[in-house]
């Protein structure tokens, strides 16, 4: 009996404190959120906007993970296969989960590899051009570009990603045959554009803004059907004659599939509170970037959709990545 009593006087408290490190809340160590895309680019800016509110949130470092590369494949990969714990989180980016599912013959994730967590913004790209190119509207870009076929040209983030996807749509809508130059991301592609290096661009706001309002470019016109909640001023493509043109970007977040439901809903109350806020709002809008939030549900019936809006797309510009 002695030993019994022994027994469960060091296997209790074991038990106990076994139960305990189980039930532990999450977060209790630092979230490793995987942008996959270099320093400077629109998945980075807002990623990094909603870091010290989500950390302060959380309790926890939340802490930007740059992983560039292959349209944000690369990033993406890392992402579907790291723990599902809650401790990693993944920005999406439409080109990455929109584009690539079926631009690349052989992506390495699948969109039933991730979680959904939510829709952070809508983003309308910004036609933007050198200051050397004379032009201010669409209709005078459209002009210049059929009489000098295959001279001029516009930068993107990369083969097949979203702004070169846009740029392509507006090839096929107008007749014109402005020639595509990929880039390491859409920040080298704004400073491609800064200094002369091509004509044009269909990019993030976010990346080109500050360098339009210091006139070192000019915007004119926004991709969107409407005009932009964020940059009213400009008219969008479709204004300039290009009937039933849209391209509207987006960004949002995912987990590794599997995680547990209420760290995703956890997560997902928590960058809904972050976008919600007034302050958050207007830097988001000044940025170019319209808030949208919701729930998981809503992101990944977003994201499906869009693939299927985007494939057509890829077919009829005949492009394809091993």
């Amino acid at each position: 009996m002695k030993r019994v009593w022994s027994f469960a006087f060091v296997a209790v408290p074991v038990l106990l404190l076994t139960a305990g490190v189980h039930a532990q809340p999450w977060p209790v160590k630092t979230v490793r959120f995987i942008v996959p895309w270099p320093p400077g680019g629109g998945a980075d800016t807002i990623s990094r906007m909603m870091t010290p509110r989500l950390s302060e949130a959380l309790g926890q470092q939340v802490v930007i993970d740059n992983r560039g590369g292959a349209a944000g494949n690369i990033g993406a990969e890392m992402a579907a296969k790291s723990p599902p714990d809650g401790y990693t989180i993944v920005s999406a980016y439409a080109g990455t989960h929109a584009i690539n599912p079926t631009l690349y013959r052989n992506l390495p994730f699948k969109e039933s590899d991730f979680s959904p967590v939510i829709w952070l913004a809508s983003v309308p790209q910004l036609v933007t051009v050198h200051p050397s190119l004379p032009v201010k509207t669409i209709k005078e870009l459209i002009a210049l570009a059929r009489a000098k076929p295959g001279q001029l040209n516009f930068a993107s983030a990369g083969a097949g990603a979203f702004n070169h996807l846009t740029g392509e749509l507006f090839n096929y809508m107008t007749r014109t045959k402005i020639v595509h130059v990929p880039y390491k991301g859409g920040g080298p592609a704004a400073i491609a554009l800064l200094s002369g290096e091509v004509e044009m661009i269909f990019g993030e706001p976010t990346t080109l803004v500050s360098h339009v309002r210091a006139a070192k470019l000019r915007a004119i016109a926004v991709t969107s059907a409407r005009r932009s909640l964020a940059l009213p001023e400009f008219p969008t493509v479709a204004e300039g004659g290009v009937t039933g043109y849209e391209v509207v970007s987006w960004h949002g977040v995912l987990a590794p599939a599997a995680v547990p439901r209420e760290i995703t809903a956890r997560l997902n109350a928590e960058f809904n509170r972050v976008i919600a806020a007034p302050e958050m709002k207007t830097r988001m809008l000044s940025q170019g970037y319209e808030p949208v939030g919701g729930t998981p549900e809503q992101f990944g019936e977003h994201i499906r959709a869009e693939i299927a809006k985007w494939a057509p797309v890829v077919k009829v510009a005949g492009l394809k990545v091993d």
